[in-house]
């Protein structure tokens, strides 16, 4: 596996293998990998002849009382990680070499990043768009994979793609769960053994409006009024949202009438989880 570390070596690498006919994949990371992460790079492996791995944690979307200096980062796990799930080339830029020290263009979208976690994290997308539109200029990929449980995150991807026209094919994973239900995520390394515990309460939430939309419960308000008691009984620090929103539009809807995502996004201590299903599909 080569481990690259400029972005201008990252860039030439890539353009030399377009013009050798290579497919590329891209899996963007922030590091801190877990078996969420192992499963996005093993399918880019199956959609490309050359998958590289970007480990970088991104400053501009991280808010000023954010935890950008506090993210838990391990950068020689997470090359074992890659290599073991058949990456070809593990991407480190520095920040330093990612934005200089005067720049000053981002990519900012309106529409979908209103809601949800764009509610409580202004800004955020802004630098998420901002740094996934410089690693497909600098990876060149024809296929980039991302995760379900960021599930805002994906849709806004798919929306850069299609308003700024990257010839990039956008693929979204399953979320991946320990066995107990809790979706993976870096930041689950903040919670101690009982906020872990109460963590389930999402998943457990969220499988119960499912259940009910097995049933045949189609009221928004009928499906949230079930859920919440499910996760006001893990006594979280606080709720910021629980929301049932069209998949495509992210607007709020009062039935589930075609793809409907069921996003939840809760703090138990200073630890912020967010988790979805999509029903109606």
């Amino acid at each position: 596996m080569n481990l690259i570390e400029r972005p201008r070596e990252m860039q030439e690498c890539s353009l030399k293998l377009r013009r050798e006919g290579r497919r590329i994949g891209l899996v963007p990371t922030m590091g801190f990998l877990h078996e969420g992460h192992a499963a996005l790079i093993r399918r880019a492996r199956t959609l490309a002849d050359w998958c590289v791995v970007s480990v970088f944690v991104n400053p501009t979307q991280f808010g000023p009382h954010e935890d950008f200096t506090a993210y838990p980062r391990d950068p020689q796990r997470d090359a074992e990680l890659c290599r073991a799930c058949g990456a070809d080339a593990l991407f480190r830029p520095a920040a330093a070499d990612m934005y200089t020290a005067d720049h000053s263009v981002y990519v900012d979208e309106r529409d979908l990043s209103a809601g949800l976690c764009g509610a409580f994290r202004p800004g955020h997308f802004r630098g998420v768009l901002t740094v996934v539109a410089k690693l497909f200029n600098l990876v060149q990929p024809d296929v980039a994979v991302f995760g379900q449980k960021d599930a805002q995150q994906a849709r806004l991807i798919q929306r850069l793609v299609r308003d700024l026209n990257f010839p990039v094919h956008v693929v979204i994973e399953p979320t991946v769960r320990e066995p107990d239900g809790l979706a993976l995520s870096s930041r689950n390394a903040y919670l101690n053994a009982d906020e872990r515990r109460r963590a389930l309460s999402l998943s457990q939430a969220l499988r119960r409006a499912e259940a009910l939309v097995r049933e045949g419960e189609r009221d928004a308000e009928r499906l949230k009024a079930a859920m919440r008691p499910i996760l006001e009984a893990a006594a979280p620090t606080e709720i910021q949202y629980l929301e049932i929103v069209n998949y495509q539009t992210l607007r709020p809807t009062p039935q589930v009438a075609g793809p409907t995502l069921i996003a939840v996004a809760v703090k138990f201590g200073k630890t912020r989880l967010i988790d979805n299903v999509i029903v109606g599909r």
